[in-house]
């Protein structure tokens, strides 16, 4: 029965571990051989009760049987005290009959600590350990030291065995949950780095179709245009500049279609201005974010925004976890040659001079400067200690020209 759940906390028959089995065995064979053991001893005394003994004996093996086999009394507590209650007759009719009954008192004591709340076990095993001193005296037999240390010292060994097991199973089962939570960690871990990755090759194709492609059928179109104008009227060579005007801007929307879907999955159903206001509503009760939008909004290349999103979830994502701070500010701001973001806070700050800084760290600064550097723009921090943090990124705008012709 060792393995079966108690109330006291021990292992769950789903879940029977190899020591939980062997116990188990053990404490079967234990109390089969005692019993055995009571019966031929009452047989061989020849006293005139040996057919009752074993009867008795008999009946206490049917009814452990019964128990052992029952799945209530390992998921009932009331189950279980009827079951001991059953048991703990038959072995009372025993001690009254033999005084070898007694013997059967240490396997008792492990089922009553296993399958009882310990506020009712060890009132169990004491009343036990009672009954079996109390056979001495009723069977008359020479009382000294033993008659009492034998049945509490093996309580107290009961005691000390079931007690510690269920220790040991608790602090297993505490180790194996660690270790699943470890395992799931891991897995989400490897996914989030997957996703990552996926995502980062997402924006490096549509930076590389963005620059190379997009930009040179921009420029086959401005070229084709000029020397369109430059023809004069009723030149055979218009239809075909026609036609090559109307391949280029083809390819062109075909390329912006391939950026468009390459783009962030926060880009894909609306403006820049538009996931930035998402991203201020997401950053939880614990910072208040405000975002507002200055001067006229211009539509910008896919690699523009993404650098702004990046830089804006970086910046705010260290002053949600890392600043302590209670409000934030997200300004994207558009003037006539550039574009600019600035996220604000009123935390804890930092000393960006200092590399070791781990707030400095949390900022993600390398990567932040790494994307505006590489579309000509500049990142600047203003922090000091207890004094908040502000970070800005400002990007130069494309000429009108390219712009007009190749916004994606």
């Amino acid at each position: 029965m060792l393995s079966a759940p108690s109330p006291s906390g021990s292992p769950s028959p789903s879940r029977i571990t190899p020591v939980a089995l062997t116990l188990r065995l053990c404490l079967h064979a234990l109390l089969v051989g005692l019993l055995a053991l009571a019966a031929v001893r009452a047989v061989g005394d020849g006293a005139g009760r040996g057919g009752v003994v074993v009867a008795v004996v008999v009946a206490m093996g049917g009814v452990y049987a019964a128990g052992t086999l029952s799945p209530a009394v390992a998921r009932s507590q009331r189950a279980a005290a009827v079951w001991l209650a059953a048991l703990g007759l038959c072995w009372a009719a025993l001690l009254v009959l033999s005084p070898a009954g007694l013997w059967t008192a240490f396997p008792l004591y492990f089922l009553q600590l296993h399958l009882l709340p310990l506020r009712w076990a060890l009132p169990a095993v004491a009343l036990t350990a009672a009954a079996a001193i109390a056979s001495f005296v009723l069977h008359g037999s020479p009382l000294s030291p033993g008659s009492f240390i034998g049945p509490l010292l093996g309580a107290a060994m009961a005691i000390a065995t079931v007690l510690g097991y269920e220790a040991l199973y608790r602090e297993s089962e505490r180790r194996r949950e660690l270790i699943d939570e470890l395992m799931a960690t891991r897995a989400e871990l490897a996914a989030a780095e997957r996703t990552a990755g996926t995502l980062a090759e997402r924006e490096r194709l549509a930076r590389e179709i963005h620059d190379t492609l997009a930009q040179g059928l921009s420029s086959i179109q401005l070229l084709l245009r000029a020397a369109q104008r430059a023809l004069p009227a009723g030149s055979p060579a218009a239809p075909h500049i026609e036609q090559a005007r109307a391949a280029a801007q083809d390819n062109l929307a075909e390329a912006r279609r391939f950026v468009r879907a390459l783009s962030p999955p926060d880009l894909e159903h609306g403006s820049l201005a538009g996931a930035l206001e998402r991203l201020s509503a997401s950053a939880g009760s614990d910072v208040q974010v405000q975002f507002t939008v200055s001067g006229t909004p211009a539509e910008l290349p896919t690699p523009y925004e993404v650098a702004l999103l990046r830089t804006a979830q970086s910046a705010l994502a260290n002053t949600v976890q890392h600043a302590r701070a209670g409000r934030a500010e997200i300004t994207l701001s558009f003037m006539d040659t550039s574009v600019s973001l600035d996220v604000v806070d009123d935390g804890r700050g930092f000393d960006p001079a200092s590399t070791t800084s781990s707030e400095g760290g949390g900022f993600g600064l390398p990567a932040m400067r790494a994307r505006a550097r590489s579309l000509g723009g500049t990142l600047s921090v203003e922090s000091a200690p207890g004094q908040g943090t502000a970070v800005a990124v400002t990007l130069p705008l494309p000429t009108a020209a390219v712009l007009a012709g190749a916004a994606l």
